[in-house]
């Protein structure tokens, strides 16, 4: 059975719109985020907008989705970024005694990662595979991982590959996966292991951490916000007239 949860509609896309403590995870259940970013992007590319119209849990990370749900629906949904959806997970994980695997990243990441996790969440069995790093997997690639995750059968799957990539994996391998919860999470991976500082909680509060990452890294940056940022906005007009 799929998990059921509550959503709001925002253009295509059904965003959650509840509170993560309050989900009863049923079956599999595949989680994804969705940012200004990632719905301009979806626009363009029809395989991952399908990808993320098929998350069980489609995850508003960011405020512009959040402030565009209000504009269109009159909708209030709270942001959960996808660190938030990491720490509620392995919280819960590790007071249940659970499992998880990261599938993503770098080797020294990854391992950076597995040595926190000693210290953060000692009741929670780690496991971690770093896949070849190439524009698409070949099909000796995706064998290889499947076989990883399936070999551990972990409770949370995260997947670390970078947007639109790591939804697109997940989505095309759900049925083949043998993971309770499957997660795209990005970037976190980064934030997690310390090779990337997320901005500190005050510049969260205030709304601002997209304006932080674009000072600390401009070049990756500054199309993500300075470009897509104007194109969500007439994306989210042209919705509120067709409406």
């Amino acid at each position: 059975m799929t998990t059921q949860v509550p959503t709001v509609s925002l253009a295509e896309f059904s965003v959650f719109s509840g509170d993560l403590c309050n989900v009863s995870f049923k079956g599999k259940t595949l989680i994804n985020t969705l940012n200004q970013y990632s719905f301009c992007i979806a626009k363009e590319d029809k395989e991952f907008k399908a990808s993320l119209v098929g998350s069980d849990i489609l995850l508003a990370d960011g405020m512009a989705i959040v402030v565009a749900s209000s504009l269109l629906r009159q909708n209030k949904i709270k942001k959960i970024a996808g660190a938030d959806l990491h720490q509620f997970l392995l919280e819960d994980l590790n007071t249940k005694g659970g499992s998880c695997f990261y599938l993503g990243s770098s080797p020294t990441t990854l391992l950076k990662i597995e040595e926190r996790m000693k210290m953060d969440f000692p009741n929670v069995i780690v496991k971690t595979f770093s896949p070849a790093f190439k524009p698409e997997f070949s099909i000796e690639d995706n064998e290889q991982m499947l076989a990883e995750v399936n070999a551990f059968k972990p409770d949370v799957l995260f997947v670390g590959m970078t947007a639109p990539k790591q939804e697109k994996w997940a989505h095309q391998h759900k049925d083949a996966l043998e993971a309770k919860i499957i997660c795209s999470i990005g970037a976190v991976f980064d934030f997690y292991a310390g090779t990337v500082e997320r901005p500190h909680p005050f510049w969260i509060q205030l709304r601002l951490e997209w304006f932080i990452r674009l000072i600390k890294e401009p070049k990756r940056m500054w199309k993500r916000y300075l470009y897509y940022g104007p194109v969500f906005i007439k994306l989210i007009i042209l919705e509120k007239f067709k409406k």
